[in-house]
């Protein structure tokens, strides 16, 4: 049965080993008289609703940790049932003091202290053997919480852009882990837990605790993101009030990424709960929660998109974009297709032609998907007059042998679909080339006649 917090009626925040607990018989004895002991943490003698004053937080300054990490604090298996809630609130207040972990002759005492505390503390809040989080120690929980977890992360080379390649580089590891791993696991087993009642909990866990633990997301250490993305697909499962709000946040990180920084540790992981969103989305979809694989009749906008965005400069956002492409169209129907397939194609024959191996090998391979091969296949009149070209230059010229064989089998599918339509494909380049020929010969006699012309112009003035 859930306990809830009474009236404000006893002063004092102490909790001592040595005072009896309260007795059972006295049910008659009211509040007022002395149905409570005077200290934090009494209830009333009739063990009904709990009566506590609420115990101040701790200003977080030096002089309070030092006076607070000065005695020991009981551990719960030594208080009764009825004091456990307050010394609860008093672990919590402890465990909210944060110290310097990169000089570890530091608060070496004060360190194992917390350390040992947050343990107990998880392992308190998993016994079953009652309601830990209720309304009156929730504002505590997160005041520990915040106090751990919202920190500025560390300048890390990965956002320098003259950095050669960030991938190379071994994370830079939280220090703080031995503590910080703990309060994970305590907001997680918090999120999760039974008693925590989202009407409740959401003035706590609300808008601004989601956008901050987004922000942590950018640490390099991957330990505490892989804590992070588990927390918050747990936050967006039992707090429907905020799903809307969790997915335009990530969003805004992944418009940040790509229109600013161009650098983010936790793309990943976020990217990896926004895929777990989608595919729990149940039809018939809401307008803001369609996706091409829920919705097909997206995928022209959404390639069109694409394309509007492609790499000019990048290669290796090139093979990235080419992947992604092969992925929606694997997903798009045959009308969706056709509507965005002369602008497609036309990139792709771009990507043919690229003399960056990586991009003409990705983009050559779109031909060893089948379904792919059937949609190309279906509107072969219009694809092969747009990516001919690009074949032939590159089975001519192109520089690579792997992307020479790559261009010679799509070359060979092509003529199996269609020989006719190859024949007049490679006629109509045949004629396009000398035209191009000729009309190259024509500029160079141009230039000559130019060049004469000067010649003969400085002999006269030289005259």
């Amino acid at each position: 049965m859930k306990q809830k917090f009474g009236s404000k009626t006893t002063k004092g925040n102490s909790v001592s080993r040595d005072e009896p607990a309260p007795q059972q018989n006295s049910r008659q004895t009211t509040a007022s008289s002395s149905g409570l002991s005077g200290r934090a943490g009494s209830i009333s003698r009739n063990n009904s609703l709990p009566v506590r004053e609420k115990i101040p937080q701790p200003s977080l300054d030096p002089a309070s940790a030092q006076q607070y990490y000065a005695d020991t604090l009981p551990s719960f298996r030594d208080v009764p049932n009825s004091e456990k809630q307050a010394l609860f609130i008093k672990k919590l207040h402890l465990c909210a003091f944060t110290f310097d972990f990169t000089d570890q002759s530091k608060n070496v005492r004060e360190k194992e202290v917390k350390r040992q505390t947050l343990l107990e503390l998880a392992d308190y809040i998993n016994q079953k053997d009652g309601a830990k989080f209720t309304d009156s120690v929730a504002e505590d929980v997160i005041f520990m919480l915040n106090n751990n977890l919202f920190r500025a992360l560390p300048a890390t080379k990965s956002h320098d852009q003259d950095n050669t390649d960030p991938d190379e580089e071994e994370p830079t590891l939280e220090p703080a882990w031995p503590h910080l791993q703990i309060v994970y696991e305590f907001l997680l087993r918090y999120v999760c837990a039974n008693d925590t009642d989202a009407k409740i909990a959401k003035k706590y866990v609300d808008q601004s605790f989601v956008v901050r633990l987004l922000e942590l997301f950018d640490s390099e250490d991957p330990r505490e993101r892989d804590y992070l993305k588990t927390i918050l697909h747990r936050i967006y499962g039992k707090f429907m009030v905020h799903r809307p709000f969790v997915r335009k946040a990530i969003n805004n990180v992944f418009y940040r990424f790509v229109f600013e920084t161009e650098h983010h540790n936790g793309i990943a992981e976020l990217l990896e709960i926004l895929g777990s969103i989608i595919n729990g989305f149940a039809l018939p979809l809401k307008d803001e929660h369609k996706f091409v694989d829920k919705e097909p009749s997206l995928a022209e906008p959404v390639l069109g998109q694409l394309l509007k965005f492609w790499p000019l400069t990048n290669s290796q956002k090139e093979v990235l974009f080419l992947g992604e492409l092969e992925e929606i169209l694997e997903m798009t129907q045959a009308t969706e297709f056709a509507k965005i397939m002369v602008p497609l194609f036309k990139q792709v024959a771009k990507c043919l032609n690229s003399s960056h191996f990586q991009v003409a090998e990705r983009s050559l391979f779109l031909w060893n998907n089948e379904y792919i091969v059937s949609l190309v296949a279906q509107h072969r009149q219009v694809i092969l007059p747009v990516v001919f070209n690009a074949l032939e230059s590159n089975a001519r010229s192109h520089w690579n042998p792997a992307v020479h064989g790559l261009t010679s089998n799509v070359k060979k599918v092509f003529q199996d679909m269609d020989m006719n339509l190859w024949r007049e494909c490679e006629a109509h380049y045949q004629q396009e080339e000398a035209k191009q020929r000729s009309l190259r010969e024509q500029r160079q006699k141009q230039w000559q006649q130019i060049e004469r012309k000067a010649a003969q112009r400085s002999a006269a003035m030289q005259r």
